[in-house]
């Protein structure tokens, strides 16, 4: 069996890849397919904590989101995060992956606390660990969670898999002439302003020189050759 480069990762995925293109909700068919990739990667031996957005379901700082109070609606954004992380849950469980989804907003009921201790337990023990509900604050995205997290739980890397294979120095969806960035700085991305992560989530993984790989989440076996140490997508460091 091939070895893992890293022993423990956090893989931070975006609401919209449990979802369909364009359309809110969740696509049973994308969460199967992201459960298989987890399922792959977590075989080599690694261990694994993974942050869910939720903006296939509802997004605080959304255009929908407008007439609502600030606070409530990143409350409602947090809680999309719990409904995604059940959901992978689920996936994982029947495809014979032990997990826990653990939420920053206490719901006993459905999520156990997150402690960070006790996620570090559930880690060493081989089970793959969903956090949920960001850091259980307003005006915190998910991607500053999943710094956040990243750090908590000492993990080696952030994977963040997204829907273009790495870093442009423009949008590569408006603007067909983009150049795709191999490895950049961490200052560079805030100087320039790229939307990689937000300025929170950049700034507290360049103070505590956390590594960001970057790379397409739709490119079957992607998270499986960043877990391996191939070069794909972007690396994002010092």
């Amino acid at each position: 069996m091939e070895s893992p480069r890293y022993r423990r990762i956090l893989l931070k995925l975006s609401g919209e890849a449990l979802g369909r293109q364009h359309e809110t909700g969740i696509d049973a068919a994308a969460v199967e397919l992201v459960a298989e990739e987890v399922k792959e990667v977590h075989g080599l031996g690694l261990q694994m904590a993974i942050v869910l957005g939720g903006g296939n379901i509802f997004r605080g700082n959304s255009e929908q989101a407008r007439a609502i109070d600030r606070v409530t609606a990143d409350q409602m954004g947090m809680l999309a995060t719990v409904i995604n992380s059940l959901a992978l849950q689920d996936a994982l469980e029947r495809a014979g992956v032990t997990t826990r989804v653990m939420s920053a907003i206490e719901m006993r009921s459905v999520a156990e606390p997150y402690i960070r201790r006790r996620a570090i337990r559930h880690l060493e023990k081989n089970r793959v660990v969903i956090i949920a509900a960001g850091t259980g604050n307003p005006y915190f995205t998910t991607d500053s969670a999943a710094a956040l997290r990243a750090m908590e739980t000492r993990a080696e890397v952030i994977f963040k898999a997204t829907k273009v294979d790495g870093v442009y120095d423009a949008d590569p969806v408006k603007n067909p002439k983009a150049r795709h960035i191999k490895e950049i700085s961490y200052m560079e991305i805030l100087e320039r302003g790229l939307q990689v992560m937000d300025s929170t989530a950049i700034s507290l993984c360049m103070d505590n020189n956390m590594p960001i790989v970057v790379f397409d989440l739709w490119k079957k076996g992607n998270i499986r050759r960043a877990a391996l140490g191939e070069r794909i997508g972007s690396l994002v460091r010092g």
